[in-house]
């Protein structure tokens, strides 16, 4: 390949290019039907001079029929009158009128298959046309929507969709933790609850005890058979030993206090 046809080929393929960039498909397709009505214009200014040619055409032939008509009568005048010359020259007349009928019947006959045509060819065209606007509506549609598509689909590449899931996700662990922290003060907060009840339990046992105490210690030895008796040192107390009592009862009711 020569360096000018290899020059040629990238001029042409880049003309190429330009020119499908520089296509607005919607300007195209308002091109195009201006163009094909221009084309409807011509067509029918066609079909208007072909029909004027045929009645043109026509006129002439029906004028020839009736000149050959008159000499075909002016013959036979003539030799009704006895003046077969005269009767000649009528026939040749005639003849001539004959002659240019028929050619006139061709160039008619042609003239009428011609204007058919033309006439088809109109109607196709105006098809055309009506069909033609009916899909650049339909299309001019279909852009719109594709360019919209684009659009939104522009926007959601241009969005951060990876910081956005992330800042989700955190806020879904805070909430994770917010809720675990709060199910786990419910659950201390009942282990309290359940602790304050044991230690009432716990302390009425106490509270039974102590009041079983101060009541043997009220009645002392004259308290009933049925109450265990001390062992014979334990049952004479001196005043020292109930000070002793006295501060472990003081002890006790302190700690009960706490409870």
């Amino acid at each position: 390949m020569g360096l000018f046809d290899r020059i040629k080929r990238v001029v042409s393929a880049n003309l190429n290019d330009l020119v499908n960039k520089a296509e607005d498909p919607e300007k195209m397709l308002e091109q195009a039907i201006l163009e094909m009505q221009e084309d409807l214009v011509q067509l029918r200014q066609g079909v208007a001079q072909a029909i004027a040619a045929q009645k043109r055409t026509e006129k002439q032939y029906n004028d020839a029929q009736n000149e050959i008509n008159k000499w075909q009568r002016n013959a036979q005048l003539a030799l009704q009158k006895g003046d077969e010359n005269l009767a000649r020259q009528a026939l040749e007349r005639k003849k001539t009128y004959t002659d240019t009928s028929t050619a006139l019947k061709t160039s008619l006959d042609q003239q009428n298959v011609q204007v058919d045509t033309l006439k088809r060819n109109l109607i196709q065209l105006e098809s055309k046309i009506s069909e033609a606007k009916t899909k650049k509506e339909m299309l001019k549609a279909r852009i719109t929507t594709a360019k919209a598509q684009e659009q939104l689909q522009g926007m959601v590449r241009g969005m951060n969709t990876s910081s956005a899931m992330s800042a989700f996700e955190r806020m879904e662990e805070k909430v994770l933790m917010q809720e675990a922290r709060a199910q786990s003060a419910a659950e201390l907060a009942g282990a309290d609850l359940e602790s304050q009840f044991a230690a009432l339990e716990s302390g009425s046992d106490v509270d039974d005890e102590l009041a079983a105490l101060k009541a043997q210690m009220t009645l002392g030895p004259a308290s009933s058979s049925n109450q265990p008796q001390l062992p014979p040192q334990q049952q004479t107390t001196s005043p020292k030993s109930n000070e002793v009592v006295d501060a472990e009862l003081d002890s006790l009711r302190k700690q009960l206090d706490q409870m």
